[in-house]
């Protein structure tokens, strides 16, 4: 896991990178990213849920 010194760098590196303008914008797509990957995620789990119940009742 990074610490502080480490992820110092990486954000000084995307503001160098994109500038302030654009940073609040790429980080609010990467939440939005992350919130349509969990979302994904639990969908993928309650469907194998699913798939093992009616092998269970098969």
């Amino acid at each position: 896991m990074p610490g502080a010194p480490e992820l110092l760098i990486v954000l000084f590196l995307a503001l160098l990178l994109f500038g302030g303008a654009k940073l609040p914008t790429l980080m609010r797509n990467l939440g939005k990213s992350a919130n349509e990957f969990k979302r994904g995620m639990a969908e993928t789990a309650d469907d194998t849920d699913d798939s093992e119940k009616i092998k269970e009742n098969v």
